[in-house]
């Protein structure tokens, strides 16, 4: 039973007449296939119910071995959690960053250190100068004629 091949495209000559628009094959079957689908139907929900319940009960028993051993959430949790930070720096971009980072922090502890000892140099010049001295004496100067009034 080929569908009528006029005016089809070529591709589509050779669909059964009797399925349905969808593909789905509903309706093709007789009686007695269908009642064997059923069945089957049934037979493998019943299997899939079964594994539910298998799983379940394993599920169960894994966890009572997990607690006897005292592997809680929190524990298995904190191991991943340590697992994958001990990857994470084990990773070849965690090494290289950490590289750069301590070659960073160390110019930049040099260069501080430098500019606080350029600082400090400079300020000892600053004090140890006469116009400094003279500004001094010119303060000190002030807080005797404001302590005097």
């Amino acid at each position: 039973m080929d569908a009528p091949s006029q005016g089809l495209p070529e591709h589509m000559t050779d669909v059964p007449v009797d399925t349905p628009a969808g593909g789905d094959g509903v309706g093709v079957l007789s009686e007695v296939e269908t009642e064997e689908l059923k069945s089957e139907l049934i037979k493998v929900e019943d299997e899939i119910a079964t594994l539910r319940q298998v799983l379940a009960a394993k599920e169960k028993h894994a966890a009572e071995i997990k607690r006897k051993l005292g592997l809680t959430p929190f524990n298995e949790l904190k191991q991943n959690f340590t697992k994958g930070w001990q990857d994470v720096q084990a990773s070849n971009a965690y090494k290289k960053t950490q590289a750069t980072l301590s070659t960073a922090g160390s110019k930049t502890s040099s260069a501080i250190s430098s500019v606080g000892s350029v600082l400090s140099r400079t300020l000892g010049e600053i004090k140890e100068s006469p116009t400094f001295k003279s500004f001094e004496e010119s303060v000190g100067n002030l807080k005797l004629f404001n302590s005097k009034t």
